[in-house]
């Protein structure tokens, strides 16, 4: 009897730990679709600064 509890205790843990995943990855989509243009705007600027800089 203990070890189906044991098991179920497991499989619990592991399911919790996917919703959580799950959560945290529609916390990032959302962010990153509410910030896109300003997220935008400091990739390109980032890259042109790269861009033109010279490395010697």
């Amino acid at each position: 009897m203990l070890r189906k509890t044991g098991v179920l205790s497991l499989r619990s843990k592991k399911g919790m730990e996917l919703v959580q995943v799950g959560i945290l990855i529609a916390i990032a989509v959302g962010i990153g679709l509410i910030f896109k243009e300003q997220i935008g705007i400091f990739v390109n600027n980032t890259f042109s600064t790269l861009l033109g800089s010279s490395f010697s």
